[in-house]
């Protein structure tokens, strides 16, 4: 019963960061589900929507599971979340269009929530990891078809295959550079170009956040220590004070006798 109204008080909450970075993707994946369903595309691209499709997938579906390990009633977080999870099965496109449940959810704490901005900034840390999520699958779902779509066909071209296409996006946004696969029209220069700055900026990101969780604990114990000897010290003036005090309230008494002598 408790944790019933613990995930009814939490409904009444702003969405996390997670969450928030999850509604997009999940509007992402409808967006792919309904190309896939309803747009005339060749093969290679359709197999590259399907590869992008199959990944969002596996990001829902560890954070389906992420959710059941760290709830405290299980039953009750699949009685809630069982829709996430038949929606985040790989390989059946049309259960996909079930992240609308999701997307309406979160949707609806926006609405109820008077500051969205206010609890972004409370968890830095978590929303600093659900937008390099959000990025990844972005920059790579973006990069991979616009480079496929572009480089396919053209003269002296090397990336033809759906594979090729997302290969080349990992290592450009990884700025490996390998070199095997690379883009040899204006436009994919254009679009490799615009994949290797995000790439940096998205691996600059990371690096500060790996430094500041590591920094992050020595500033909190520096923080205590700080706390601790300022505690201390007041207590020390406040200590000298009340001596002080006795001492003059000994005086006043003694003065006080020997004038009534």
């Amino acid at each position: 019963m408790s944790d019933s109204r613990h995930w009814k008080v939490r409904d009444m909450e702003a969405p996390t960061p997670i969450e928030l970075a999850m509604m997009v993707i999940s509007l992402v994946s409808v967006v792919l589900v309904l190309v896939l369903s309803f747009a005339t595309l060749d093969p290679q691209t359709r197999e590259l929507l399907f590869f992008i499709d199959t990944g969002i997938c596996f990001i829902f579906l560890s954070h389906f599971f992420i959710g059941l390990v760290r709830a405290r009633d299980k039953g009750f977080f699949i009685k809630r979340h069982w829709i996430d999870f038949v929606a985040s099965i790989p390989a059946i496109e049309p259960l996909r269009m079930m992240r609308l449940f999701q997307i309406l959810r979160v949707i609806r704490l926006i609405r109820m929530t008077r500051s969205l901005l206010v609890p972004l900034l409370r968890q830095r840390a978590q929303t600093t990891l659900a937008s390099l999520l959000v990025a990844m699958v972005l920059i790579l779902s973006i990069s991979s078809v616009l480079i496929l779509l572009v480089e396919s066909g053209a003269p002296g071209a090397n990336i033809h295959t759906a594979q090729e296409a997302m290969w080349w996006a990992i290592v450009t946004i990884s700025t490996v550079g390998y070199g095997d696969f690379y883009p040899v029209t204006t436009v994919g220069h254009v679009v490799g170009t615009l994949v290797i700055i995000c790439g940096v900026s998205f691996f600059g990101v990371i690096s500060g956040y790996m430094a500041s969780v590591f920094v992050a604990p020595e500033q909190k114990e520096q923080a205590k220590e700080q706390q601790q000897e300022m505690r201390n010290e007041v207590e020390a003036v406040l200590k000298r004070m009340e001596e002080n005090q006795s001492k003059m309230l000994a005086e006043i008494a003694e003065l006080k006798a020997r004038l009534e002598k």
